[in-house]
């Protein structure tokens, strides 16, 4: 089966990831893996400043803070986001290159993604 390098387009759809694409990209879906995670993930992306303090984060989940801290630390370890301590609270973003390089991957050619979500994941443009 031909190999498939990561080149921008959906290498899940024209061949076999190589390896070490696959061992880039697994940390990042495993993090992914948990709703909290997901749902964490979403929160800071989702906000309009792509970022999000921490303390604005306890009020979306009914989970204690060192919980909630657990799972931020897997979403930093995997790449997905970054922390900026201001004073005594500390700020999660996005980082761009990771969401893209998922996107991508899942993206399937010719068409955007969203086009092919079904319409109850949460899209409102329909």
């Amino acid at each position: 089966m031909e190999s498939a390098a990561f080149d921008g387009y959906a290498p899940l759809t024209r061949g076999v990831l190589d390896a070490s694409v696959a061992g880039d990209m697994a940390p990042m879906f495993k993090a992914l893996g948990d709703p909290v995670r997901l749902r964490l993930l979403s929160l800071i992306a989702s906000h309009p400043d792509r970022e999000v303090c921490v303390c604005d984060m306890s009020e979306d989940f009914d989970l204690s803070s060192p919980t909630i801290s657990y799972h931020l630390k897997v979403l930093r370890a995997a790449g997905l986001i970054t922390a900026d301590r201001r004073g005594t609270w500390v700020y999660y973003s996005t980082v761009a290159t990771a969401l893209d390089r998922l996107a991508r991957l899942l993206d399937p050619p010719g068409e955007a993604l969203s086009a092919v979500l079904p319409a109850e994941m949460g899209r409102e443009d329909r």
